[in-house]
């Protein structure tokens, strides 16, 4: 059966958490509110449990997370602590096939309480890109990815919060330009900052990283002394792509760090159309080692 490594669940202490906010983001009944944003109309349905439940019928797992876009791994630690708390306490109670990544603010960096909330069967990590894109980002977080890597457990890096797009800019640009930047820069900042400090971290970069694998002959004319090389513990997931641009992504990285992830309940897992080798890897085998645990390097 089929793993998903990405989708999103407002549960209700979560729901209630954001509606007792008096600044964004919050909601205001079914109307999200983010700064500098237009208000949302968020769809009751999409984030309904039993609704949710038949659409991952066919799912051995799938892996829900907090909304890294909301920017709530952002706020001051007064402010992000309730939300991340209401989340964790319903995200651990949720019934088969689902199982939480946790979450953490970037504000207020504490490793202990991140290990009791993984202690409670939490898969890993998530944090939004915009916290991983450079070498200060990182440098700010590391006490949290060496508690994953002591725990053998993986990091999901997930785009973050973005500027207002413009009055005139489409809905579409969002995704499709600040999202892909984001993660873009996490995977070159990971690559050329993170993994010297977490030789044994395993991260999941969302939506293909951006794309960012196929910048690598551009990265290698200009200096880089990465050709040939294939990092094993750093993944991608699919969400958001199709079949052209994951048989692109094979071709730079190879099938078995690719794994399967939709972004319920904003899309739908590819269909691919690579044949059985290939959608075995990318939807159950893959996955299934990026998240069992391996032998700490520390």
């Amino acid at each position: 059966m089929t793993v998903d490594v990405h989708q999103h669940l407002w549960t209700p202490s979560f729901i209630d958490a954001l509606r007792r906010r008096s600044r964004p983001p919050m909601l205001d009944g079914w109307t999200l509110l983010l700064g500098g944003e237009p208000p949302y109309e968020v769809n009751p349905a999409a984030h309904d449990l039993d609704s949710r439940l038949k659409l991952n019928a066919d799912l051995e797992l799938a892996l829900v997370s907090l909304s890294s876009p909301l920017g709530i791994e952002h706020l001051p630690p007064e402010d992000a602590w309730p939300l991340i708390d209401a989340y964790h306490h319903d995200a651990a109670r949720l019934p088969p096939p689902f199982r939480p990544w946790a979450a953490a603010p970037v504000t207020d960096i504490d490793p202990v309480r991140l290990g009791r909330t993984l202690d409670a069967g939490f898969a890993g990590l998530q944090l939004p890109a915009t916290a991983l894109g450079d070498a200060a980002g990182l440098a700010r977080v590391a006490p949290l990815l060496d508690e994953l890597e002591a725990r053998g457990l993986p990091l999901f890096a997930h785009p973050g919060p973005t500027v207002a797009a413009g009055p005139d800019w489409p809905d579409w640009w969002a995704p499709v330009v600040p999202y892909v930047q984001q993660m873009h820069a996490a995977w070159y900042a990971f690559q050329a900052y993170g993994r010297p400090r977490h030789p044994g971290l395993k991260v999941c970069f969302a939506l293909l990283a951006g794309l960012a694998p196929l910048h690598s002959e551009r990265q290698i004319s200009r200096g880089a002394s990465v050709r040939g090389l294939v990092d094993p513990d750093m993944f991608v997931e699919t969400s958001s792509y199709g079949p052209r641009a994951v048989d692109a992504v094979i071709r730079e990285l190879g099938v078995d760090v690719v794994v399967n992830g939709s972004d319920q309940p904003y899309a739908q897992a590819p269909v691919l159309g690579l044949g059985d080798a290939a959608r075995h890897a990318i939807t159950v085998a893959n996955a299934h080692r990026l998240l069992t645990r391996k032998e700490s390097h520390s």
